[in-house]
């Protein structure tokens, strides 16, 4: 039997790479391609696939917030997370928000194909390290770290101003308006109890979230 992959990325040059890897192989094939993540979402709801590997930083809708979408429609999806971003925040937002794996795009290729296969056949991958994560964030609210207190869009924006972009630009990375953007960073702030962009900038530092 065939697997068949439904591929969303950006990055033509990672798309071609990740599909003559797999080409490579008896059992997984690329049948489809997502280049953001309207397009995605759409070319998801129509089409026949087993996997999907999505993407987590795409223009338009993220790769998250395409995930929520189509969780959302009660189909038992199998789809695996890909990331450059290595904090585990991310990890345990996806995973939280119905992803059966996730994996940083480093990650080993016999790894890759061990997970398409172990999803295609209706399992789950989770890294030990992870799992012992996602247990300790379910212990007492008390020992949550702050910001895993903020939504999925709020920590986005936390780590674009944090990483010195202004908010002009995230309102255009993200599609949002300025006043959502500023309305955005001060609900960070007001959750994390902060004052200003230096306060935030040290405590994503210090939790390594920029890594």
């Amino acid at each position: 039997m065939t697997i068949k992959v439904f591929l969303a990325d950006d990055h033509r040059l990672f798309r071609d790479g990740l599909k003559r890897i797999l080409a490579e192989t008896t059992d997984i094939r690329v049948v489809e391609e997502a280049t953001d993540g309207l397009d995605a979402l759409e070319k998801m709801r129509r089409g026949e696939w087993d996997v999907a590997l999505l993407d987590v930083s795409m223009p338009g809708l993220n790769g998250l917030e395409v995930l929520k979408r189509i969780m959302a429609d009660d189909a038992k999806y199998q789809v695996l997370m890909l990331s450059t971003y290595h904090e585990d925040e991310y990890a345990i937002r996806t995973i939280r928000a119905g992803a059966s794996a996730y994996l940083t795009k480093n990650s080993p290729t016999d790894l890759l194909i061990s997970v398409i296969r172990r999803l295609a056949n209706g399992g789950k991958y989770i890294d030990p390290e992870l799992a012992e994560k996602l247990l300790f964030d379910l212990g007492p609210t008390s020992k949550i770290p702050l910001h895993s207190t903020l939504s999925d869009r709020e920590y986005d924006v936390l780590k674009l101003i944090t990483a010195g972009v202004s908010l002009a630009e995230i309102s255009q990375r993200l599609a949002l308006s300025a006043k959502t953007v500023s309305t955005y960073r001060a609900r960070i702030l007001e959750k994390m109890n902060m004052q200003n962009n230096a306060q935030l900038i040290r405590y994503v530092t210090e939790h390594k979230l920029l890594e």
